[in-house]
């Protein structure tokens, strides 16, 4: 038996929580997120949530501290409200980059993100393409972490274009990169970035052939571009016909957008995980898909019980 099915939303990313509501049919519930004047976070949620299984969609891109704390609270007024399961859907998930102790000291900010929402009252995580796939045991609690592949395949075959290598850009991301190439039949090509001596610019090194190529630079994060503008030089370098880019989180952080502007990218295709209008209207290299029917197909199948997994295959 399933319980009633409704959705709220924090600031982060409202344009794609009201696609999602546009998807399912489900209004967001009434609540207002605000600041008092001091900036702690205030939460009032107006709608009757008592018995409901409740989603809150809540990207926690920049400014992440900001936006974790509304989502914590959204979680704790919601739990002392007497809703029956909440479901926080994170499309992208905040600090994942430290996942590990890389040094000595360090704390592993991931895990503590995740005991702050276990804490707060999430009975259940829902994201997207997370860094680091190992995060998922950081809760106690289940986590679906979906793939935008889907999204980002039906794109690329749109194209029609021939010859494609879908290139890594670190060792990292070969398994990420393979499963795009395994689902279009296309070679497979690796970037070892390499850096000689400190002060140096990193030396990039191509594993596989590339030349007169379509090649797809394939990451999950985008954030100053500095790494993705170095691999695309080194692959117009070694011939390739074409260099596209695609990835989920586009944080785009400093001057990235510049970098993108005048580098070798003929297109960087994102998601709307995080909001990017104000930063890509002057460019036309960058184009967003919605990852929005996406994350509704799978909050609909979680309310009725119904495979996830099954989206993927």
């Amino acid at each position: 038996m399933s319980f009633e099915l409704k959705l709220i939303a924090g600031n982060s990313n409202l344009p794609l929580a009201k696609g999602i509501s546009n998807y399912l049919g489900v209004p967001l519930v009434d609540a207002v997120v605000s600041k008092f004047a001091d900036a702690e976070v205030c939460v009032q949620i107006n709608g009757n949530v008592r018995g409901s299984d409740l989603f809150v969609i809540q990207s926690t891109c920049p400014p992440v501290n900001d936006n974790i704390m509304e989502l914590l609270i959204i979680i704790d007024a919601l739990r002392r409200a007497s809703a029956r399961r909440i479901t926080a859907v994170i499309p992208y998930y905040g600090y994942a980059r430290q996942d590990r102790k890389v040094q000595p000291r360090a704390p592993i900010s991931a895990k503590l993100v995740a005991d702050l929402l276990s804490t707060s009252g999430a009975n259940r995580i829902l994201t997207l393409d997370l860094h680091a796939g190992q995060i998922q045991g950081f809760f106690n609690i289940p986590v679906d972490n979906l793939f935008a592949t889907p999204v980002l395949i039906e794109y690329i075959k749109g194209l029609n274009l021939s010859d494609i290598t879908f290139v890594s850009p670190d060792a990292g991301g070969v398994e990420r990169t393979r499963a795009f190439a395994k689902q279009l039949n296309a070679s497979l090509a690796i970037i070892d970035k390499r850096r000689e001596r400190a002060n140096e610019s990193d030396v990039m090194n191509i594993i596989g052939d590339v030349e007169g190529e379509n090649t797809f630079i394939v990451d999950d994060i985008i954030d100053t571009g500095g790494t993705l503008i170095k691999a695309a030089s080194a692959l117009v370098k070694a011939g390739a016909k074409s260099v596209y880019s695609c990835c989920t989180h586009a944080v785009l952080s400093g001057k990235a957008m510049e970098r993108i502007n005048s580098s070798d990218l003929k297109k960087l295709v994102i998601t709307d995980t995080i909001p990017t209008k104000e930063k890509i209207q002057t460019s036309n290299k960058v184009e967003v898909l919605s990852v929005a029917d996406l994350i509704g197909e799978t909050i609909y199948r979680i309310n009725v019980d119904k495979s996830v997994s099954s989206l993927f295959i």
